[in-house]
C-alpha cells in the first residue's frame, strides 16, 4: 500500500511537491485555503534566477540553478497532456546597475553556474540586443542564458495534471486549521468546516500564512508576508526583446507581447490591495528604462504576498519535534525559480533516497538553533 501525504498548501512549493511524490508511487491529498495556484506563485514574475544572485546565500543559487532545466522535464512530460506549455521563455536580462559589474561579470566562473554568464556591452551592442532602452543607459552587462517562465500557465498545467491523476485528491476552499497530534506525531488534519482528514505524513507549503502554525508546532515559524506590487502592459508579440532590470526594478517579457513590471516591498500583513504611490513608482522605474512602453495600455495591477524569511533561504525537511511533519516553506523573492529543486529534495528526503544536495543548509533544526541573519535584499 502506497504511502499517503497530506500537502497543506497549493502554491508552487506544494504543488511541485505532489508531483514529485505521485511520480513516485504516493498517495497525495492537496489543501488549500483558495484555489490551487492562486497566491503568490500565480503572482510573481517568473525570473528563473535569483535578481542579483550575488547578493543571496549560497543556499539559494544551489537551488535556483536547477530550476530552468527541471522546468523544462517536467514541461516536456505534462505538455502531452495537458495542452498547457510551461512558456519558458530564453530572453536574456540586461542589468543597469553599475555597482553590481563587476560581481556580476565575475559570479558565473567564481560559483561555477554557466547559466549566470555575464557579458559587458557598450552602447552600440546594446541597441543591437535591445533597440528600446532608453538613452541614459550607455552600458550595461548581459545574462544571455537567463529564461522566464509563465508561471500562471505553469501553474495551471501542474493543477490540471494533478487533478486527472488517480493517486491525487484536490480539496480546494478547504481551510486546514488545526493538527490532531499522538504524542510526538500528526494523526490527521481538522479543517474550518470541521472535518478530519488522515495521513501517514503532512507537509507544511503555506508560504506567507506560515507563521500562524507556530504555536501549535511548538517553535517559532519566521516566515511572514511580505507584499509585492505588479503591473502588466501589453505590447505587440515579441516587441521587447530582453527582461531588464535596474534598482530591483524589472522588466519581464511574455512571448505574445505581455510585458510583466514590478516590483516592491511593503510590509502590510495579509493585504493584497495596490496602491497608487507604489504603482507609480513601478511605472516611472519602468519607463525609465524602456520609455517607448509609454505608448502601450497598462492592462492590469496586482499584488502578492511573499513568503519571506530571515536569510531568504527556505526551509526543507522533517521539523525535528514531529516525527512526521515536513516543511517546504519560506522562500522568500525565489519560489518560482527554487520551486523544482526543493520539492525534489523534499522527496529524497521524506523517501529516504539519496539528495543530490546536501540538505543541511535547508534543515528545520536551524529553528531550533537561535535567530539567522536578517536578509536585505
Amino acid at each position: 500500500m502506497s504511502m499517503h501525504i497530506a500537502i497543506i498548501g497549493a502554491g508552487i512549493s506544494g504543488l511541485l511537491t505532489a508531483l514529485e511524490l505521485v511520480e513516485h508511487g504516493c498517495q497525495v491529498s492537496i489543501f488549500d485555503q483558495q484555489r490551487a495556484g492562486q497566491a503568490a506563485s500565480w503572482a510573481g514574475g517568473g525570473i528563473l534566477s535569483p535578481m542579483y544572485p550575488w547578493r543571496y546565500p549560497h543556499a539559494v543559487n544551489t537551488l535556483a540553478q536547477h530550476g530552468k532545466d527541471l522546468y523544462q522535464t517536467w514541461n516536456e512530460k505534462l505538455l502531452p497532456q495537458t495542452g498547457i506549455d510551461f512558456e519558458i521563455h530564453n530572453t536574456g536580462m540586461l542589468i543597469f546597475d553599475e555597482s553590481d559589474f563587476e560581481i556580476g561579470l565575475d559570479y558565473a566562473e567564481h560559483f561555477h553556474q554557466p547559466m549566470q554568464r555575464a557579458d559587458y556591452i557598450d552602447r552600440g551592442t546594446l541597441e543591437q540586443i535591445n533597440p528600446w532602452i532608453a538613452n541614459k543607459y550607455q552600458h550595461a552587462i548581459y545574462f544571455s542564458a537567463l529564461s522566464n517562465i509563465r508561471n500562471p500557465r505553469l501553474l495551471q498545467s501542474i493543477v490540471q495534471y494533478l487533478k486527472q491523476h488517480p493517486r491525487v485528491a484536490f480539496f480546494d476552499d478547504q481551510s486546514i486549521e488545526k493538527f490532531i497530534f499522538d504524542q510526538d506525531s500528526i494523526q490527521a488534519v481538522k479543517s474550518a468546516t470541521g472535518q478530519v482528514f488522515h495521513a501517514d505524513q503532512f507537509v507544511l507549503a503555506t508560504g506567507a500564512w506560515s507563521q500562524l502554525w507556530s504555536d501549535q508546532l511548538g517553535v517559532r515559524l519566521p516566515v511572514r508576508p511580505v507584499q509585492g506590487q505588479m503591473l502588466l502592459f501589453k505590447t505587440p508579440a515579441h516587441w521587447l526583446p530582453t527582461m531588464c532590470m535596474n534598482q530591483v526594478m524589472y522588466l519581464i517579457p511574455r512571448q505574445d507581447g505581455h510585458v510583466v513590471c514590478g516590483s516592491s516591498m511593503a510590509d502590510c500583513g495579509y493585504s493584497t490591495d495596490t496602491d497608487t504611490s507604489t504603482q507609480q513608482r513601478i511605472l516611472e522605474a519602468c519607463l525609465d528604462m524602456v520609455p517607448e512602453l509609454a505608448q502601450f495600455p497598462v492592462i492590469k495591477r496586482w499584488a502578492g504576498l511573499r513568503p519571506s524569511s530571515p536569510t531568504g533561504v527556505p526551509y526543507i525537511g522533517m521539523l525535528p519535534n514531529i516525527e512526521n511533519l515536513w516543511l517546504n516553506t519560506g522562500h522568500f523573492r525565489n519560489g518560482l525559480c527554487m520551486g523544482p529543486a526543493s520539492a525534489r529534495l523534499l522527496r529524497q528526503l521524506m523517501l529516504d533516497q539519496p539528495t543530490f544536495t546536501d540538505p543541511k543548509p535547508y534543515a528545520p533544526e536551524r529553528l531550533f538553533q537561535g535567530s539567522e541573519i536578517e536578509l536585505s535584499v
